[in-house]
């Protein structure tokens, strides 16, 4: 029997943030390591009130820098009225959310009136559609909001489709590297069959993902972004969460205090040495 062909090592990865105008201490981290060329890409909530403030300052940083959209269905408040979603102005936490998706109870056309809504307001202010589209807390795979989401990109765009992140990686890949293997596990089941939607409606995705963290910051942050660099996919993709903390974001988010130290392991110089001992480079792909 002929031996199976190997996957190609990748020779670059893209990081991308997570949560831009969450707060004004994200997004000031954000557009920092974003200055300094130390993402990839960088992904918008735009139902948030800071994303008019700062979406002209990271307009100005993105030569090289991929900007999309980060759709939110899980904190604040949606873009247009929402009555079974959001009923009271707000939008539900996570569980809520799943359970809705996975009883059958959400309403796909509420669902994607708002991703039509967010994906203009990213319009809007930077006069382009996004680069890319994933979900906040991985909303975007989740059952009826995946088909809707999918609707909108199709009545939103014309030929310059976006690429959608595609939160699955193999539990090979996941145990390899360790790092909240049971959360990454639950994300990747949560992914099943996402791929394959994409690929009949000819969508780009990343290949390899990681980035799924404790958010303990007690953990040598540094040592767990090594791990998410081990077995990587053919296209893979690392997500993180970096960010200044703010009386705001203490509010509204239970990942606080691993920001600053996700953006004081960005900044510094031990970030391009793990770069560099995984033999990867960072992946750039907006043209400046």
């Amino acid at each position: 029997m002929p031996p199976r062909a190997r996957t190609p090592r990748p020779d670059t990865v893209t990081l991308v943030a997570d949560d831009f105008a969450l707060t004004p201490g994200v997004s000031e981290s954000i557009l920092e390591l974003a200055g300094a060329e130390r993402l990839s890409g960088t992904g918008a909530m735009t139902n948030r009130p800071h994303w008019a403030t700062y979406a002209p300052r990271l307009d100005a940083v993105s030569d090289g820098l991929e900007v999309g959209l980060h759709f939110n269905l899980t904190l604040g408040q949606p873009l247009g009225a929402m009555p079974h979603l959001a009923s009271g102005g707000d939008l539900p936490r996570f569980g809520a959310l799943a359970g809705l998706a996975f009883s059958g109870k959400l309403d796909g056309d509420e669902i994607e009136a708002e991703a039509v809504r967010q994906i203009r307001a990213f319009a809007d202010r930077l006069g382009r559609l996004p680069d890319f589209i994933d979900g906040h807390q991985h909303v975007h795979v989740l059952p009826v909001v995946r088909a809707a989401l999918l609707r909108a990109v199709e009545a939103e765009f014309g030929g310059e489709r976006p690429w959608l992140r595609d939160p699955f990686d193999t539990p090979g890949a996941i145990l390899v590297r360790g790092v909240a293997a049971q959360k990454a596990l639950v994300i990747a089941g949560l992914a099943t069959g996402w791929r394959r939607a994409l690929g009949r409606r000819g969508l780009d995705h990343n290949v390899g993902f990681a980035g799924v963290s404790p958010f303990d910051p007690r953990r040598d942050f540094a040592a767990d972004f090594a791990r998410f660099l081990r077995a990587p996919g053919p296209r893979h993709l690392v997500m993180c969460h970096p960010g200044f903390a703010d009386a705001e974001l203490a509010s509204l988010d239970p990942v606080v205090a691993t920001r600053p130290l996700e953006h004081a392991f960005l900044a510094g110089d031990a970030f391009p040495e793990a770069l560099a001992e995984a033999g990867l480079a960072l992946e750039r792909r907006r043209a400046p």
